[in-house]
């Protein structure tokens, strides 16, 4: 996503501190779907600090608005693995921007962007809906039981043929 299309005062760039690691790893931890999903403060950290992983953080006038962190090897290259907005942020547009700004990075080197959302979080159902996603798979009791995690993906063609750049 361009510098000139973020909203005012929201800046989107890598994780590089420590401090955003904790406090992202704190945000994820407390709240959902990850506690339904029962991801506590360590395990959030690992995700956060995994260096297979892209991580990228917003922030609003400096503070954590949220971030997201993409996969790009592996069999689903273009995975989006997580997507965290601040309660703070939320419905303001920090998801849609998150999200727009993952499938920039991806369409860069694929042509499809994956994500997965658990069944019971409708407002992100909802969002990735409103943004383009498909439905291509479910996989129930993936996580915990009782609730399935939903394959989604975008595209903007088939693998054969797509040029990166």
């Amino acid at each position: 996503m361009t510098t000139a299309s973020l909203p005012a005062g929201l800046t989107i760039g890598p994780l590089t501190s420590d401090a955003d690691a904790r406090e992202c790893a704190h945000l994820m931890a407390t709240s959902d779907p990850w506690i339904t999903l029962g991801r506590g403060y360590e395990d959030s950290l690992r995700m956060v600090r995994d260096p297979t992983r892209e991580v990228y953080v917003a922030k609003a006038q400096g503070e954590l608005a949220g971030f997201l962190i993409l996969s790009m090897t592996g069999p689903f290259v273009g995975y989006v693995q997580t997507v965290c907005v601040h309660p703070d942020h939320q419905r303001r547009g920090v998801g849609t921007v998150l999200v727009g700004f993952a499938e920039e990075r991806i369409f860069r080197e694929s042509p499809n962007v994956f994500l997965c959302v658990s069944s019971f979080n409708t407002d992100a159902k909802r969002l990735y809906h409103r943004l383009g996603y498909d439905v291509v798979g479910e996989l129930t009791d993936y996580l915990v039981r009782g609730h399935s995690e939903i394959l989604l993906r975008k595209t903007i063609g088939p693998l054969a043929g797509f040029r990166s750049g």
